[in-house]
């Protein structure tokens, strides 16, 4: 990477520092607006170990999915299981540690990573076992639990357009976790449908300034359908 241009040309280039043990963050939801692609190059890899933060764990096959298959997962911090019938076996069998999070609460705690807030009270999951061993505060009469902040070594981000500088734009439903991801990495990583030069980007439009962002690469994407419903 030169100066302002956040172009890189190849996946191996774009994970470039991804070694074993990492916390990596992986922005979408369920397959909507995934880092297909990252996710396929981690798999290349052969990395291990990993802390793996997302909204859920992909589907069998596909996604953060693959990445279960060959064990390369050690612990995956989701809101839930999804349709992905191996992450229940592996958490059902205790091969793979799982930390549920309430979605709103996960996406908090990634919002409060990135903007360089430590923790924050909230409360959701206040008297269920989502606050077993967090600090409890009563405030006004309510009670509220202590959530600790996410970063992360890795952010993997889907948008769909980008600029040479890393201004990125999010297509309709991919601003689900994509955004918050982008900010909570040490090191930012987007795959984008297109690149464009700086200026063609609409600033109003731009929903991670490119501050945020160490790489762009340009990809192809396969956009499969997590649950196909017909009407017969």
């Amino acid at each position: 990477m030169a100066g302002l241009d956040k172009r890189v040309n190849t996946y191996a280039e774009a994970l470039e520092g991804l070694t074993d043990g990492m916390t990596v963050l992986a922005g979408g939801f369920g397959l909507c607006g995934i880092p297909e692609n990252l996710i396929a190059e981690i798999r290349r890899r052969r990395v291990r170990d990993l802390t793996v933060v997302s909204n859920n764990c992909g589907i069998d096959g596909f996604g953060l999915g693959v990445l279960l298959e060959d064990r390369q997962i050690r612990k995956m911090i989701a809101s839930y299981v999804g349709e992905n019938a191996l992450f229940e076996r592996q958490l059902l069998d205790g091969e793979l540690e799982v930390e549920l999070t309430p979605q709103g609460t996960l996406a908090e705690k990634l919002r409060a990573g990135g903007a360089g807030i430590p923790a924050f009270y909230t409360a959701t999951g206040y008297g269920t076992p989502v606050a077993e061993g967090k600090e409890v505060r009563e405030i006004r009469g309510r009670h509220y639990i202590l959530e600790e902040a996410i970063t992360g070594d890795f952010a993997l981000v889907k948008g769909w357009k980008a600029d040479h500088f890393g201004n990125v734009v999010y297509r309709h439903t991919a601003q689900n976790f994509n955004p918050v991801v982008a900010s909570a990495g040490r090191i930012t990583v987007v795959e984008v449908e297109e690149i464009v030069a700086p200026g063609e980007l609409e600033p109003s439009q731009i929903h991670t300034p490119g501050i945020y962002v160490d790489r762009v690469i340009l990809g192809r994407f396969e956009k499969r359908i997590e649950k196909r419903t017909v009407r017969a």
